[in-house]
């Protein structure tokens, strides 16, 4: 009995043990409480490339990067805020404007693309010169004729914030706070930017219905334009060239510039068409005030040249009827639901 009496007490007390360890691992896991946020993937999107890995989403994260997104003082005069060129009504891109403006009234070489569904991409800005959206942040803080900031400056402000600090602390356990901070934080808020509930979305759902306009243009689009605008995110992430003929007040090659490489001479990234009708001006410098100028453009401008898309060869025959039922059927795309969402907007 005695021996048998021992084994069971130092199985119960093993079991004590193990459970503590384990609550600790659990404690020590999320050590500040925090609220994690499972990934959003919305029906018939393909599985995102982007997982959060090293970066775990959670609301104060999501809230914490939303501040920073909207806060002068990531820029070096307190005018920039990512959000002067990322603005929610044009899906957080730069609406009626053909070039992002920055520090001391500088112009950058390209227009500032929407922010939506970024986990999907798999590089960031029009010549993918970035292959995360961390490094994709980190640019325009440095950027010189963007907010023309350093970390050193932005982080001596921020810490000088007793909130800052204390949001800090919560999210990432230190009120000392740092530039992977400050990065991992603006990533989880622009990261879980996704728009998905467009009129379009609706329609797929079986939830409204295509106007006869809007569905002639949804028939001209899958038949002219999807193979670039790939359903269900419109774009294949591809690098392309359109047949844009190169400004010579700004000689942008697109990827070329990145890659040096001539075969990307005057390749750009197919932007996604979600929110399109929205979010101008358009193409990568923005030349282009509204949609029907983007297709007459694909009617009749488009220049040869060694690296044409070879299914924009003679360009795109459309009629004026055809354009006006492409732009109805591009205007389906708009997720008023994401551009007018307060829980996205200035905190």
């Amino acid at each position: 009995m005695p021996r048998l009496f021992t084994t069971i007490v130092s199985l119960l007390v093993l079991t004590i043990a193990l459970g503590y360890l384990a609550s600790g691992c659990r404690k020590s896991d999320n050590p500040n409480s925090l609220t994690y946020l499972a990934q959003t993937v919305p029906a018939g999107f393909p599985d995102p490339s982007f997982r959060f890995a090293g970066n775990p989403l959670s609301k104060e994260g999501f809230e914490l990067g939303r501040k920073l997104f909207y806060d002068g003082r990531l820029s070096l005069d307190g005018n920039f805020p990512c959000s002067s060129c990322h603005q929610q009504e044009a899906a957080f891109g730069l609406f009626d404007h053909d070039r992002a403006h920055g520090y001391n009234n500088s112009h950058t070489l390209r227009n500032a693309p929407p922010l939506f569904n970024l986990a999907w991409q798999k590089g960031y800005h029009w010549d993918s010169a970035y292959s995360s959206i961390y490094a994709a942040i980190a640019q325009p803080i440095n950027g010189h004729i963007e907010m023309a900031e350093s970390f050193t400056g932005v982080t001596k402000k921020l810490q000088a914030d007793p909130a800052y600090r204390a949001a800090f602390k919560k999210v990432f356990g230190t009120q000392f706070i740092q530039p992977d901070h400050i990065l991992k934080a603006i990533e989880q808020f622009t990261g879980s930017l996704l728009s998905a509930d467009s009129k379009y979305d609706r329609v797929k759902r079986g939830e409204a219905s295509f106007t006869a306009n809007e569905q002639s243009g949804y028939a001209l689009f899958l038949a002219k334009c999807n193979s670039c605008h790939t359903e269900p995110l419109f774009t294949d992430h591809r690098f392309r060239n359109n047949g844009l003929p190169v400004d010579p007040a700004l000689n942008d090659f697109g990827k070329m510039m990145t890659t040096r490489q001539s075969k990307d001479s005057l390749l750009f990234k197919v932007p996604s068409l979600r929110n399109v009708a929205v979010s101008n001006n358009y193409m990568h410098d923005g030349r282009f005030n509204t949609l029907a100028q983007c297709l007459i453009h694909y009617r009749t401008n488009v220049q040869p040249g060694p690296t044409l898309d070879p299914q924009l060869t003679g360009g795109i025959p459309l009629t004026d009827t055809e354009i006006r039922q492409l732009v109805e059927f591009m205007g389906t795309l708009t997720d008023t639901g994401f551009i007018r969402n307060p829980a996205l907007g200035r905190p």
